[in-house]
């Protein structure tokens, strides 16, 4: 068993350190309007990186903020049904969405694949800026002296729920098989998108990084 700062039983009905805002139903309802209200203006383009059996995309959408975000697309050419099963991908801190490769699995497997480059990091996703205050140790703390509709996780988060709406609305995608999953900061991000967007059917945090910003 690994080392825990805890002992299991105390884990298991842990419900994180902070205090919840009274207004965080009405503030996340107020986020998903804005993000709504956005036109999301989606391209997509062939990739360069072309394989046999799938169809391979660039895709830019506009986020909250006027952010232009990046994710990779993948289809496979001959789907076993007519709506494909989709699953979206979130990656870890300061990375980005990876290689190809690491996609090929789901999609010759029958489904469409989205993985997203998370706004400001390691990858092709935009970071628009405009946060008042520090910026030591990058992302987590951006924004914190500034207004608290402009935090820069606020907008990732709404990156992430405004991606899974545009693959649910796929023509070629079921939207009730919709799911997401990550690891450390992606495992924050697929409960995030699972939270704000509650089409989701299946959610696989793993090691869910940023989920209790206080004790971390």
């Amino acid at each position: 068993m690994p080392a825990l700062d805890k002992p299991l039983n105390e884990l298991r009905e842990y419900m994180g350190s902070g205090i919840c805002p009274e207004d965080i139903d009405s503030y996340w309802d107020d986020a998903i309007e804005e993000m709504k209200a956005v036109d999301p203006n989606i391209e997509l383009t062939l990739a360069e990186f072309q394989w046999p059996g799938i169809k391979w995309y660039d895709m830019y959408f506009t986020g909250v903020k006027g952010a232009r975000i990046y994710a990779k697309l993948l289809k496979p050419e001959n789907p076993p049904e007519a709506k494909n099963l989709a699953v979206i991908r979130f990656h870890g801190y300061y990375g980005n969405n990876g290689g190809w490769f690491e996609y090929i699995a789901f999609a010759l497997s029958g489904y469409t694949v989205v993985a997203m480059d998370t706004r400001g990091q390691g990858g092709k996703s935009e970071d628009t800026g405009g946060f008042k205050g520090t910026t030591i140790k990058g992302n987590i703390v951006r924004g914190l002296d500034d207004d608290k509709h402009n935090l820069m996780f606020r907008h990732i988060y709404l990156d992430c729920a405004q991606l899974a709406g545009i693959v649910m609305d796929m023509d070629d995608v079921d939207e009730k098989r919709v799911g997401c999953y990550g690891n450390s900061q992606g495992g924050a991000l697929t409960i995030a998108c699972a939270a704000l967007e509650p089409r989701i059917k299946r959610a696989a945090p793993l090691h869910p990084f940023l989920c209790d910003y206080k004790r971390v």
